[in-house]
């Protein structure tokens, strides 16, 4: 009797605890999806309304914090006002917040790794991952290049950014062709 109650509160506790989340070595939980569900009615309106003035990021690209930062300060969103109407707003925080780098399985979200917990960064372009992968291309390829401006222009280089792909494979930088490392 004994070993068959702690057979069942085992395997409740691994089936209620275990599976939803796990914590990789840098302190991230990881949400485990029992659907397919992609969100793609909200990644449509997110894609409508943040698209409508710069590259859509994926949500994957940013932490949670980061993400609610960005979000909580659209009247200065970059010296912009990018405000929203409230329910527009929070159903895109939702959004972001729901698929961010804590929680995706994306490839490119390793872009937040090193990341204290302390740290809310704002521009993906400033994340130590993101300035080591670019580090070797010169500023003038990108800053200086009227076709791409900044480096926070990821679809201008990156030609399949649009579907999450930022392998040098797909890489194209206008009036310089590819790159590798």
């Amino acid at each position: 009797m004994k070993i068959t109650l702690t057979a069942i509160i085992m395997t409740t506790m691994l089936l209620t605890y275990a599976l939803p989340a796990s914590a990789d070595d840098n302190g991230w939980q990881r949400v485990v999806s029992l659907s397919d569900d992609d969100d793609h009615d909200d990644n449509r309106n997110y894609r409508e309304e943040c698209g409508s003035c710069h590259f859509a990021y994926q949500p994957g690209l940013l932490p949670v914090r980061s993400w609610q930062k960005l979000m909580s300060n659209l009247e200065n969103h970059f010296g912009n006002n990018a405000e929203l109407e409230a329910k527009v707003q929070q159903t895109l925080t939702d959004y972001l917040v729901k698929n961010a780098a804590n929680f995706s399985r994306a490839k490119f979200s390793v872009i937040v790794r090193g990341l204290s917990k302390k740290q809310t960064p704002l521009r993906i372009s400033e994340l130590p991952y993101f300035v080591r992968e670019h580090d070797e291309i010169p500023k003038g390829m990108v800053q200086d290049n009227p076709e791409v401006k900044s480096f926070s222009n990821c679809d201008k280089c990156h030609t399949a950014a649009d579907k999450g792909d930022y392998s040098e494979d797909n890489i194209s930088i206008s009036g310089y062709g590819g790159w590798e490392d």
